[in-house]
Formats: structure tokens, sequence, C-alpha cells
């Protein structure tokens, strides 16, 4: 037998030793340079990645109310992969979720493994849907965001999204100290996308929120809203807004505006509707400003309480007239006088004798121009008058036209006045409470000393005369003595030309002798017009139920201004 020649075993050797080369190649190229994209695309087919949403804290009242909470609730998802007949399947299903057929089954005959059918649904509905027993259809646990008294204080508290994220208000301010932190679940599944037992299974438990402690008063917030809802529609107005705050504190006890939402079905509300007015939209806030012209006065020692002015019912400045609401004979007033009757030409008086730059420091020292800082998103500033100002913007400025301010702002002037002339942070949080149950409060509201205290008790003197005998009288409290201001402005058209629609007001607080609470009340385009008409019957009817509610004590009544009656 012949031996093959030694050339030939050569060329087989080789041959055997460059193909054993290639598979050394090719399997060091997968193990090393393609380790990580091949892993990657196993991963990729077999492992699937669940996001577990943490539960969300609560919102809370002051006395710990739930305001806003977290329900259980259950994704249904569908594997269309699995499922063998869409049409029949979605005929089933649409009907429990209240779904349109077509979208149901739709989703059914898509590409995938996995596709939302509803999200967050009562748990009572997904047991219906899971008695089905139909193929390819699951299920996971959730959550959804509730408010359990609708529309109250749903301004103030905002919404949830359906991811879980808030979206508005103080959901969406307070995220991160509510929202908590997400969990995940990482489970490796078949072709079919079932578990497969005994495979990877990786959970990660998500971490609860914080709860959020508000300064709202459950009660008041609700008199509020219903004292607010009737008023706009006593005198057939368009809306209106409501605060009520602590003078000493800060503290809110209520805010809303007129109309309102609810919060568990914000995405069929009117976009204005959720807006906080209170604290997002300003306006020209007419003659509740005039308590500012006074307390610059005041202060500056530019006028006396006892001095008097001839007071004329119009005066033309800079070739434009202004007058008073009410046509009068030339008269003579006091300070007093000027306030409890709501004269313009008075506060351009005053306003000439404390100058242009005395004006612009007071107004900027009540914080005009500047957000309160209240903690809200998107809270407007306000808006002054560009310089350089004319002698007539100093006078209209000084019965509140030509200056734009927000409800809070305002509210947040009288309230310096009953603080004895410290102005003090509104504020909406009391503080965060952790899932141990440990309270967290909020940092003390920024104050700042505005006037002095007798400067204050001269004013508060004055704004108890409005009520007592001038403007305000429809604000007035048996057993009570108020002090307030009453205001209505001309509201200005999309070419900002003042047209023959009103804002009235009337903002005060009680007692006047040692204040408690200030409360705002605000009638946008009332068919009544005037302040002391259509606003100040609010302001008496949701101070008295914070009366009730706060057990607010009688106090001795402060004296009464000088004014030119009463004077020699």
């Amino acid at each position: 037998m012949r031996r093959p020649p030694a050339r030939r075993l050569v060329v087989l050797f080789a041959c055997m030793l460059l193909a054993f080369g290639g598979v050394v190649v090719r399997l060091g190229v997968l193990e090393v340079r393609q380790s990580g994209a091949l892993l990657a695309l196993g991963d990729a087919q077999r492992m699937r990645d669940l996001a577990l949403p943490a539960t969300r804290g609560e919102i809370l009242d002051r006395s710990g109310t739930p305001l806003a909470m977290t329900l259980d609730a259950r994704d249904v998802y569908a594997n269309p992969s699995q499922v063998a007949d869409p049409r029949d399947e979605a005929a089933q299903i649409a009907p429990i979720l209240g779904s349109d057929r077509a979208r149901v089954r739709s989703a059914l005959r898509s590409s995938g493994t996995f596709v939302y059918l509803a999200r967050q649904i009562d748990p009572t509905v997904a047991d219906r849907l899971e008695a089905l027993h139909l193929a390819g259809i699951g299920f996971q646990a959730s959550s959804r965001r509730y408010y359990p008294n609708g529309p109250l204080g749903g301004q103030v508290l905002g919404f949830v999204g359906v991811d879980g994220t808030g979206l508005d208000g103080l959901e969406s301010e307070y995220e991160s100290a509510l929202a908590g932190t997400p969990g995940t679940q990482r489970m490796e599944v078949s072709a079919q996308g079932q578990a497969i037992a005994g495979g990877l299974d990786v959970l990660v438990p998500a971490q609860p929120g914080g709860d959020l402690v508000l300064t709202i008063d459950r009660q008041i917030q609700f008199q509020a809203q219903a004292y607010l809802k009737l008023a706009v529609e006593a005198n057939h107005a368009k809306g209106g807004t409501i605060v009520v705050m602590d003078p000493k504190t800060g503290d809110i006890y209520a805010m809303a505006s007129y109309p309102w939402f609810n919060p568990n079905d914000f995405a069929s509300a009117d976009p204005q509707a959720r807006l906080n007015g209170a604290v997002t939209s300003a306006w020209e806030p007419g003659s509740v400003n005039k308590v500012i012209t006074a307390a610059a006065a005041l202060e500056t020692g530019a006028v006396s309480p006892t001095q008097r002015f001839r007071v004329p019912w119009t005066r033309t400045i800079d070739g434009y007239t202004i007058h008073d609401a009410e046509q009068h004979p030339t008269e003579a007033m006091t300070i007093g006088d000027i306030i409890a009757h709501s004269s313009n030409i008075g506060a351009s008086i005053l306003a000439d004798r404390i100058g242009t730059a005395g004006m612009q420091q007071y107004f900027a020292r009540f914080g005009y121009g500047q957000k309160t800082g209240v903690g809200f998103p998107g809270e407007a500033s306000g808006l002054m008058p560009a310089n350089p100002w004319q002698h007539i913007t100093r006078a209209t400025a000084s019965f509140g036209s030509g200056v734009a301010v927000t409800p809070l702002q305002m509210a947040a002037v009288y309230a310096t006045v009953a603080n004895g002339g410290v102005w003090v942070q509104p504020r909406l949080v009391l503080g965060t409470r952790d899932t141990h149950g440990t309270f967290h409060p909020s940092a003390p509201p920024a104050t700042r000393r505005v006037l002095q205290p007798a400067t204050a008790d001269l004013l508060t003197r004055m704004l108890a005369y409005v009520v007592a005998d001038g403007t305000g009288q429809n604000a007035e409290i048996p057993g009570y003595q108020v002090a307030g201001k009453t205001g209505t402005s001309k509201k200005v058209d999309a070419k900002g030309r003042y047209a023959n629609r009103y804002v009235a007001s009337f903002i005060g607080f009680l007692p006047a002798g040692s204040p408690r609470v200030v409360v705002a009340a605000i009638i946008d385009e009332p068919s009544t017009v005037y302040g002391g008409i259509a606003a100040a019957p609010l302001f008496q009817e949701v101070a008295r139920y914070a009366i009730q509610r706060l057990g607010i004590e009688p106090a001795e009544p402060v004296k009464l201004p000088p004014h030119a009656l009463a004077l020699p």
C-alpha cells in the first residue's frame, strides 16, 4: 500500500490549521470584541424591566385631614403575540374598560409583546376583566391620585398625570417631596413573554414619598368657596377670588378663584378654571390701593392726621382729567376722610405731598413688582409703571390705576397693617411628614418692617372709619370692629384701553384692635359694579365663619381718626 505523499499531508495539515485558527479567531471576536453587544441583544430578548411606582405622599390640611391621597389601582396590558382572536377579545374588554372597541382591537393586533390597554383603573373593574381569563391579557399593581373633596382647593393642590408626576399647583411645586423613589423589577421571560420559572428576578422596592402639611383649613376653604360662588351668582359676575390669611404668621387658611375645577377630572376642565388666580393673575386694584398712599403720607410725615385739604370732585393733571366716583362740591377732608370716602382726588393730593420717589419707595416696601415667594408655580410679580413717572402717573397710581398686583400681594399689604407694620411672607405649607411619621416644619417665613407701629395704628383707625362711616359699611359684623377698604377698578381691554367692565373688591381684617384674620374678597365684572356692594358682603360672610372656626374673641375697639366734621 502506497503512503500519501508528504506534501499532501502538509497541505492537509495546513488547511486544518487554518480552519481551526479561523474558528479560534471568530470565537475570539464573539467572546471579546462583540460580547457586550451580544449580551445586550440576549438581555433585550429575554429580560423585562418593570418600573414600580412609589406611593405618592398625601397632602393634608393644617389639622391633618387628607386633601389629596393615593389609592390602589391596576394597569391592564396585553401581549399581542399571545392573543389568538383580537376581535373577540376586544369585544369583551372594551365594555368593561369603557373604551372604544376599535382602539382596543388595534392595540391587540399591534407588534411587540407589551402594550397598555388601560392605566390606573379601579381594582374592582380589573377583577371583572381578570375573571374572563383572556389569553394575552395581564395586570400589574398601580396607583392613582384621588382628591376626596373634589373641587375643594383644587387650584391650590393642582393635579397629577397618569405617570404619577405632579403637573400643576403644589403637586408640581413639591414633586420631589411627594413622589418618593420608584422601584424596579427585572425578570427573565420566555419568547412568549411569560416569566421563566427559576429565571432571574431582581426586585428593588420603591420608597414612598412624604406627606405635605398645608396651612389651609379645610372647613374655612369649604365655606370660603361656597360664599364666593354665591356672591358671583348674586352679582351676575364673571368670577371672583377669595384669600383668607393670618396676618401674624402669613398662614393662608383659604384661597380660591371661581369658576374652579375638579382635579379628579382635570383633563376635561377649562384651562382657565385650573389657574390659581389669587397668585398667578394680576389686576388694577383701584381704591384698595389707597392704603399704601396713606401709609406713605403718614410715615414720611408729609401729612398730619388732622391736616385738612380742599378736595374738589375733578382735577386736571398733565392735560388729563381725573375725578371721584360721585360728583360733590369742594370739601374739607382729612387723610382719614379721603380714605373713608375713597376720594381719588384726595389721594392724588396726598401723592403730590409725598412725591414720586416717596410713592415708588413705599410701593416697593410693600412688595409691589415682586413675587411674594409663597411657593407656588407661576406666581406673578405684578406690574409697576416704567420710569420716569409723569405727574399723572403718580396721581393715578395713588388710587390704584396703572399698577397691577395679585390678590395675594394685596392681601399681604393689609396683613402688614394688621401686623403692626411688619410684612410677613405668605405661606401655604407648614411642613412635611416623612414615612416614619416625623414632622419637619418649613423654614420660618421671611419678614421685614415696612411701617412704624404708630403708623400702622393710625391706618387701622382709618380703615375702621371706612367700615363705620364710609364706603365699607356692608362689611360690618356686630360685636366685632372691622377695618378694611373698598375698591372699584376699571378693566383694560386687549388694546390697553379702559373698558366699561369693573373689578369690585373689599380687603380688611378683624378685630381691628387685635387682628387675627385678613380676608380679601374680589368680584370680577359684577353687575353691581362697586366694591362696597359686591365684595363687602362676601368679606362679611367669610369673616363671620372665620370668627367661629378660629374662635376669635372681640377686642377693645380702636378710636376712629380725626375727620373734618369733628374738627373745630
